[in-house]
């Protein structure tokens, strides 16, 4: 049985709060990947077809909807709670696949049937390791259409030929000021979701897929790196577009 609208509005709501804690600027974040995806698909004859990497919730894909209402979303993600709440709460803003980032099968998952206009994500990809993520960046340069983008908005830091050290002070000044308007963290948010029994049976499946990845998480990669592996993987050109602190929004270009 799905969850209910008043379940999932509830904990989205409370997730898109928590959340301000992590993102600096995260609604002019989502802005400019939404600025960048208009851009690149003005003009054409075809709805815009977007996957978004890591959609959680759904809550980049209910913006792009909102500016692109012709658009069709594939939302992937391998959080089962995740994606319930999306599906319940913002039924409409996309197509939402069950899959995990990068591992075999996943492009199949998605049933894509035509090119890529745009593939989005928001703090997602830092979580691959650099062998992973240059596979992804890889079938995702083989899915865009010539012109096509991958737009990332995410945390990556920016590296030793940088002054790196400032930059992560002035993120962390920034989103200070905006944790005041947060009440919960990431770690609190789940340890409530936990005492909610319409998600008892999505949780323990979280747990076990938890349990079977382990709890390991690679070093992030620096700005310049995923620079690298997108030069590598096939797309023309690659840089950010929009920046604060470590927060920055990367396009690249099939």
């Amino acid at each position: 049985m799905g969850l209910s609208l008043a379940t999932a509005e509830r904990w989205v709501e409370r997730w898109e709060l928590q959340q301000q804690r992590y993102a600096v600027d995260r609604e002019e974040r989502f802005t400019v990947i939404a600025d960048v995806v208009e851009h690149v698909t003005a003009g054409r004859a075809a709805p815009p077809l977007v996957v978004d990497l890591g959609c959680g919730p759904g809550s980049l894909a209910a913006r792009l909807i909102r500016r692109l209402p012709d658009a069709e979303i594939v939302a992937v993600d391998r959080d089962p709670v995740l994606l319930e709440l999306g599906r319940t709460h913002h039924p409409d803003a996309a197509r939402y696949v069950d899959a995990e980032i990068g591992a075999p099968g996943w492009v199949r998952a998605l049933e894509l049937d035509r090119p890529l206009d745009a593939a989005v994500s928001t703090t997602a990809l830092h979580y691959l390791d650099r062998d992973t993520l240059l596979g992804t960046y890889r079938q995702l340069a083989a899915l865009l259409r010539p012109g096509g983008v991958l737009v990332n908005g995410d945390h990556l830091p920016q590296g030793e030929t940088s002054p790196a050290g400032i930059a992560a002070h002035v993120g962390r000044c920034r989103a200070d000021r905006q944790r005041v308007f947060a009440h919960e963290d990431w770690g609190s948010w789940w340890a409530a979701v936990g005492d909610d029994p319409e998600l008892t049976d999505l949780l323990a499946e979280r747990r076990r897929r938890e349990a079977s990845l382990g709890t390991t998480r690679p070093a992030e990669l620096p700005l310049s790196a995923h620079l690298e592996l997108l030069g590598q993987s096939g797309f023309a050109t690659a840089g950010p577009v929009w920046q604060y602190g470590d927060s920055c929004v990367v396009v690249a270009v099939r």
